[in-house]
């Protein structure tokens, strides 16, 4: 499910794309068996220095360069390098990467349990702290940076994100913030066919404002409460109206790979990436590159790796690969990233399960899916719906996540069914407060006025 963030020398090699019918097939290659479904869990974290709480810088004896190459040090991780410099490490399926302002972020490989993804987070995070704690480095987690400025936060030196940087204010004046300053977690998963597809992807669309409810961690920006609960969900409202939101089409007729690609070649490209660098082609047409007249590299047609690279410059609340990426949640503490991959199995890899979710969603209106977007990241749980609360309905949905994952224990033979990694969200919507209203309270009771605190309660 995940995959290297950067391409090795000759991989620009490939035969060109000549026709849309590629681009449709690159993802209808992703329908595999139900026996062959993977389950692949990202998380991302900010790290700080010790003593200051301030950001981490990509040089130095506290930087990230040192983490990094702590972490391939000791931990034989392989180095990816641009540059010269190292940017990203791989191992067994995983990644970990940067993002722009240096969240570090792990991606998962792709595998079959709930229990296996969580066994990896803790291997990752136990790696993490063997090699941050005597460069005196510690790790957050939470939605979005509870103290730093934008100006503050250093730019990690990748060749895709100056192109972004540049790019980002000229269709938003969030885009900035969401790139440097804000952290999640989500899960991807996996499909059978092109009808499955898209009845997952209409259950995560409608379902996505729950996940970001129950996972909202984000209430702080630059030291004081900013009126938000998940202010990292509110970002995504204004980065870029081309890529980003709830997709209406999803949920109309003769929704299928087709009409997704037709999406994803309308959407202004951000770069080409060859010969080991990234070519400027920011707000121009896929669409014109199969055709070869992409202004930034006129004549040449593209491969599959370029179409590649385009998927990841959407940011829909779900996306499509091979796969599909669930990516409404707030980053937070350890305890609740299993929590996410053990809410969408539930409700995926189960087909009574994914019925009854669907059974839940299925006659919501565009305008309803429109107010949900717009309510929950300030009220979270209390967003009122139908009569009732968006805690109303994350109660109905946890029900059925619980019920899909001890129906699969059987059919995974496992010697325990995995309802218990939701427990938290359980805990958390019974009681009806998200994390982001317990940190509220922190603040304005026993960390008078101070996030601070914040750095150590929720440490990895």
């Amino acid at each position: 499910m995940s995959t290297l963030p950067e391409r090795t020398a000759g991989q620009e090699a490939e035969a060109p794309i000549l026709r849309k019918a590629d681009l449709i097939a690159y993802l209808e290659a992703g329908c595999k068996p139900a026996a062959e479904w993977r389950i692949g869990t990202e998380h991302e974290k900010f790290g700080f220095t010790w003593g200051d709480t301030r950001p981490l810088p990509y040089e130095g004896p506290r930087g990230i360069r040192a983490l990094l190459e702590g972490l391939a040090r000791d931990f034989a991780w392989q180095e990816l390098r641009e540059v010269g410099k190292p940017i990203a490490l791989a191992k067994e399926g995983c990644s970990i990467t940067l993002e722009p302002g240096g969240q570090f972020e792990l991606s998962g490989a792709p595998l079959a349990t709930v229990q296996e993804t969580c066994g990896e987070v803790h291997r990752h995070l136990s790696e993490v702290k063997h090699v941050a704690e005597p460069l005196g480095i510690g790790m957050l987690g939470m939605g979005f940076q509870p103290k730093w400025a934008r100006e503050d936060t250093p730019w990690m030196p990748k060749g895709r994100y100056r192109i972004m940087r540049d790019y980002m204010p000229k269709r938003g004046r969030l885009g900035l913030d969401m790139m440097l300053r804000s952290c999640t977690v989500q899960v991807n998963l996996d499909f059978a066919d092109e009808a499955d597809m898209v009845q997952k992807f209409r259950v995560g669309l409608a379902l996505q404002p729950i996940a970001t409810a129950l996972f909202a961690n984000s209430p702080f920006s630059e030291g004081r409460p900013n009126g938000f609960l998940s202010y990292r969900s509110h970002l995504w409202t204004g980065t870029d109206p081309d890529r980003c939101g709830i997709l209406p089409f999803v949920f109309e007729d003769g929704m299928g790979f087709e009409r997704y690609v037709d999406y994803a070649l309308d959407v202004p490209m951000y770069f080409v990436h060859r010969n080991g660098s990234y070519i400027d082609a920011s707000g121009q047409s896929f669409r014109d590159f199969l055709a070869g007249r992409l202004p930034a590299l006129p004549g040449e047609l593209p491969v599959l790796e370029d179409w590649a690279d385009h998927l990841t410059t959407l940011f829909p609340e779900v996306r499509m690969k091979r796969f599909l990426e669930m990516r409404g949640a707030d980053g937070g503490p350890w305890w609740r990233i299993c929590a996410l991959p053990a809410l969408w199995a539930g409700l995926f890899y189960d087909r009574s399960a994914l019925d009854a979710a669907w059974d839940l969603v299925k006659d919501w209106s565009a305008e309803e899916h429109r107010a949900l977007r717009a309510a929950v990241p300030r009220q979270a749980l209390k967003a009122p719906f139908r009569g009732g609360s968006v805690g109303d309905l994350a109660r109905q949905v946890l029900q059925i996540a619980e019920a899909g994952l001890r129906s699969r224990a059987g059919t995974l033979d496992l010697l325990s069914d995995e309802s218990h990694f939701i427990a938290p969200l359980k805990e958390i919507a019974e009681s009806g407060l998200t994390p982001a209203e317990r940190t509220l309270a922190a603040f304005h009771g026993r960390w008078q006025g101070s996030v601070d605190p914040a750095f150590t309660e929720l440490a990895y």
